[in-house]
């Protein structure tokens, strides 16, 4: 018996379906590096988890090491950077039972790959002081190889990680943080926000935002198309003290005010005076509290969830590192009107800090949304990624 053609039969029929989604299910072809997270537990406790009326959270994907930012592809494939673990890797759910199968190790013992985005079917990946480049992914996921599209970027690695996307004018938008905890850089890269032509080999970044600390975060408004991130307040101004930030980006070449000015209003006690007027600077769209360090955020375009969650900002909230009293740990909403201002914030999920004893079992970093409008939630300390769900 010829065993060739069934084999190939199988792998072609695994690539087809995997890009026409199959009507829900996703295949994908077995590697070396491809594992079977079926029966894989996370350590959580997602009795504790606090949701509104008529949602519903799960475990999607355990045994993802350190997991951070997320990108889906049109079919369905959640790519997940790490920031400590050094890997990238691509989630399938191949039964379309509502969690992943497999996990596909596409690369390890990277520099911080904690951004990743897609676009024509490649995926990218931001390191600290590069981009790289997956081509074709989804029929690749068992053989990845990278390219490197630009190593231009500085090789300092405090606030080196980067969060990454496209924009809608097609370029890669990669933050650069302040290599410090407050300073003034004499490199005007630092503390910005820089988009990258992608498409042309050789092009250098070009600055769209300054004065940003450290956004791990950002997404453009469904309707007006305009630039949303979170940014993360200085340290050692005491706990409650300056708030993170909700930014709003109208034009190229606006400045959100660090190192001289803090959540609009808190003039630094070290380089304030060096700076200009609070006025001068762009006034964060809403104050997120201090030192909880909003990470990952998205706009809500999907049916599945209430209309009341229609264009609004969904924000996961890491939770703060050097508070005397912890706070964040949890995913809030930003209600955004159609004038483009915050009016007012709402607890979506909470219960990965337990306030009385102060102990932690999990720290939201991403959201992203499913095809289906469900919600992925990732978790770099717990090692997973949630879905929440909805039903009246």
């Amino acid at each position: 018996m010829n065993l060739v053609k069934p084999i190939l039969l199988s792998l072609c029929i695994g690539i087809l379906c995997l890009n026409a989604n199959c009507q829900g299910k996703i295949s994908a072809t077995d590697g070396n590096n491809k594992l079977d997270i079926r029966d894989a537990k996370a350590d959580v406790n997602l009795d504790q988890i606090k949701l509104q009326p008529g949602f519903k959270i799960d475990v999607w994907a355990a045994d993802v090491p350190n997991a951070r930012s997320m990108a889906i592809s049109d079919n369905g494939v959640v790519f997940v950077g790490s920031r400590q673990e050094g890997s990238v890797y691509a989630l399938v759910d191949e039964n379309a039972d509502g969690k992943a199968d497999s996990k596909f190790i596409l690369a390890e013992e990277l520099n911080m790959p904690n951004g990743v985005a897609i676009k024509d079917g490649n995926l990218y990946v931001a390191e600290v002081s590069r981009i790289i480049r997956f081509k074709d992914i989804e029929n690749n996921l068992a053989n990845p190889k990278f390219e490197v599209v630009f190593d231009g970027y500085p090789e300092e690695r405090h606030h080196g990680w980067k969060f990454i996307a496209f924009g809608p004018d097609g370029m890669l938008y990669v933050p650069v943080g302040a290599p410090c905890n407050i300073c003034e850089s004499e490199n005007p890269v630092f503390a910005s926000i820089t988009r990258l032509d992608v498409s042309k080999p050789g092009t250098k970044p070009e600055i769209y935002a300054h004065g940003v600390r450290n956004s791990v975060g950002f997404d453009w408004h469904p309707v007006t198309k305009e630039l949303w991130f979170t940014d993360n307040g200085r340290d050692m101004l005491g706990d409650d003290t300056p708030d993170c930030e909700l930014n709003h980006v109208t034009s190229a070449g606006q400045h959100f005010g660090y190192p001289y000015w803090h959540a609009g209003t808190v003039k630094d006690p070290e380089f304030g005076s060096k700076g200009k007027d609070a006025s001068d600077y762009v006034a964060p769209a809403a104050k997120l509290g201090p030192h909880n360090a909003p990470l990952g955020m998205r706009f809500y375009v999907g049916s599945m969830f209430p209309e009341s969650f229609k264009n609004n900002a969904i924000i996961a909230k890491h939770g703060s590192w050097n508070r005397s009293k912890k706070v964040g740990y949890e995913v809030v909403m930003a209600k955004i009107d159609a004038s483009g201002k915050v009016t007012g914030q709402e607890k979506f999920a909470t219960g990965w800090l337990d306030d009385a004893s102060q102990d932690v079992w999990g720290r939201p970093v991403d959201v992203q949304e499913l095809p289906d409008g469900s919600l992925l939630i990732s978790d770099d300390m717990a090692n997973c990624i949630y879905r929440v769900t909805y039903s009246k």
